[in-house]
């Protein structure tokens, strides 16, 4: 019987994660803005200014709300997010669509609809990983890995489908994401589900060597009334399953031992933000009989994660199911992910936060500039090389880049997901030197920026910087439900995406002033700039400096922390 749950656990858990995976290839169709900005900015005749605000519209919808937006998941659940992203996105691409059909609009309604794209993409988006992060609590990065690869892969997904279907036809490719992304995301929503296992408790026997433990909680005092094996059942309580309860979010739990190493587990109602730092006195040590169990705050070295590990959202167990190791050797109060929760004023007061917040708002800032100005790169260059370029070839050129940093993007998230959990699980080291490889590819991208005037090497741009900022997106979800914990992960997570709101807007911004001083503007009012390189290289010199900067901050942090990490054990060989 138990097998049977098991299996059917893990096939929900595989479907949800299916789901989570098709929803996220629509949620990071920003990416594919270059694909079109240039048809779409000479049609409507915008300045290179005018075109990267609309663009950055598009990524400040992804950003500015995030930190609310997590909250509204992580307390109703993830399924309203989608449903809410699959219309922001349907009423954002398509009344874009109408203006480029059109040849005229606003700039400033157009930046409103490009907000709402990105709007609903951050929406149904965070909904996918947090989805994902609930189901596979033990394969925590592997299993945030697939829904960030395939919102890297986006881009490349639907510029794919234009080239193949409507090739040279922006009009006809702003449609498609318009249908396509409400298509998807709306699919999704009747698979995207967070699977539970289900709690089983033995009955303990009352005697003196075992006291009682007085429960208020309804649902603990239900789930510990029997011995029996409940079957596996999909969560379809009253309350949305991911949804943040009182008896989740406001319980810490401590620990207590009586001489016969019967051990207990009480549940005593404290503030939901709570950190390591505020444990209880009486907590155990940390170390245990073989060594020290470091706790992931510290980023260096943590616990391994056990496999009957409580899940976000479930009672806890009184006590160890047959079978489990004792609760003493379970590290109840170890700060791993699941027991952590530090959220709001304690995020803001955390120093590890600030760190992640600043490198993450130099490295996305700089990978959004080119993402955004890719076209305009390739526009520029091959202007410069070949005066008779056709516009149908340079919107094939184009979509090549675009479509190249989508799967180097999709390549990099997949990469460090995955292989930040060998880092920490394997080679006990920091998740953060995943942030290092992500500054040196972003470095090495700058310097073929800075210096490549054949427009058949632009590739060396695009690649390196899709894969970096895959690099940095992979890795950081996991990073915050590490250090902060998941039960906060949503909003956490919206908060440090906000962290590429100036930054990209002071990078896109730059870019755009020094493309059109470099411009002319023809008869008929439409902008080009035909000396090659120079139209944008000075740009370049800036996110150089910058990435420079964000790699000495990633060092800095991993000290930082590596430090924190020797007090603790210091601290602990003094208690010893």
């Amino acid at each position: 019987m138990h097998q049977d749950q098991q299996q059917s656990l893990f096939q929900a858990r595989i479907i949800a994660s299916i789901a989570a995976t098709i929803l996220s290839l629509a949620c990071g169709t920003n990416y594919v803005y270059s694909a079109w900005a240039p048809q779409f900015a000479e049609r409507l005749k915008l300045s290179s200014t005018e075109s990267n605000l609309i663009g950055l519209a598009g990524n400040l919808g992804m950003y500015t709300l995030g930190m609310p937006i997590g909250i509204f998941v992580d307390h109703r659940g993830p399924r309203p997010a989608v449903l809410g992203g699959a219309i922001f996105m349907l009423f954002g691409y398509f009344p874009l669509h109408q203006a480029y059909h059109r040849g005229s609009g606003s700039v400033m309604l157009m930046c409103l609809f490009s907000y709402m794209t990105g709007l609903g993409g951050c929406m149904a988006f965070a909904a996918a990983v947090k989805t994902s992060a609930l189901n596979w609590p033990n394969h925590r990065g592997t299993a945030t890995a697939f829904p960030l690869a395939a919102f890297g892969l986006s881009a490349f997904f639907f510029s794919f489908i234009g080239a193949v279907f409507f090739p040279g036809d922006p009009s006809a490719f702003l449609e498609l994401l318009a249908w396509g992304t409400f298509g998807l995301t709306f699919g999704s929503f009747f698979f995207l589900k967070v699977h539970h296992e289900q709690a089983e408790y033995e009955a303990v026997p009352a005697s003196d060597e075992t006291p009682s433990i007085p429960s208020t909680d309804p649902q603990q005092l239900r789930a510990g009334s029997s011995d029996e094996p409940k079957p596996y059942r999909s969560s379809r309580a009253e309350d949305e399953p991911g949804m943040l309860t009182n008896s989740s979010s406001n319980s810490t739990y401590t620990r207590t031992s009586t001489n016969t190493n019967t051990n207990t587990i009480t549940s005593s109602h404290a503030p939901a933000v709570a950190s390591s730092s505020t444990a209880p006195a009486d907590a155990p040590d940390r170390t245990g009989s073989h060594g020290i169990s470091f706790a992931p705050e510290f980023g260096l070295v943590v616990a391994p994660e056990n496999p009957e590990d409580l899940e976000v959202g479930e009672t806890s167990p009184l006590i160890s199911r047959p079978g489990q190791p004792p609760l003493e050797n379970s590290d109840i109060n170890s700060g791993g992910p699941h027991h952590v929760d530090i959220r709001g004023l304690a995020l803001v007061r955390s120093v590890s936060f600030w760190h992640l917040f600043v490198i993450m708002a130099i490295l996305a800032g700089v990978g959004l500039m080119t993402i955004n100005n890719i076209g305009n790169d390739a526009k520029a260059l091959w202007k410069h090389y070949d005066k008779n370029v056709t516009d149908e070839f340079l919107v094939h050129r184009q979509q090549m880049h675009v479509s190249t940093l989508s799967i180097c993007s999709f390549l990099g998230r997949l990469l460090s997901g995955v292989g930040s959990d060998f880092l920490v699980n394997k080679l006990h080291v920091s998740r953060l030197w995943c942030l290092v490889v992500a500054c040196a590819v972003f470095i090495f991208a700058q310097v073929c920026a800075l210096n490549i005037e054949n427009p058949q090497l632009l590739g060396l741009v695009s690649g390196p910087s899709g894969l970096a900022y895959g690099f940095l997106f992979g890795v950081s979800p996991s990073l915050v439900a590490e250090m902060f914990g998941v039960r906060g992960l949503s909003q956490n997570w919206g908060f440090l995406t906000m962290a590429p709101v100036i930054s990209s807007n002071i990078f896109n911004i730059f870019y755009g002033k020094i493309y059109d001083q470099h411009s002319v503007v023809g008869p008929d009012g439409e902008r080009f700039c035909s000396v090659g390189l120079e139209c944008y290289r000075s740009a370049y010199w800036v996110t150089l400096i910058s990435c420079c900067a964000g790699t000495g901050i990633t060092l800095w942090a991993i000290r930082h922390r590596h430090n924190k990490y020797l007090r603790a054990m210091d601290k602990g060989d003094e208690e010893d």
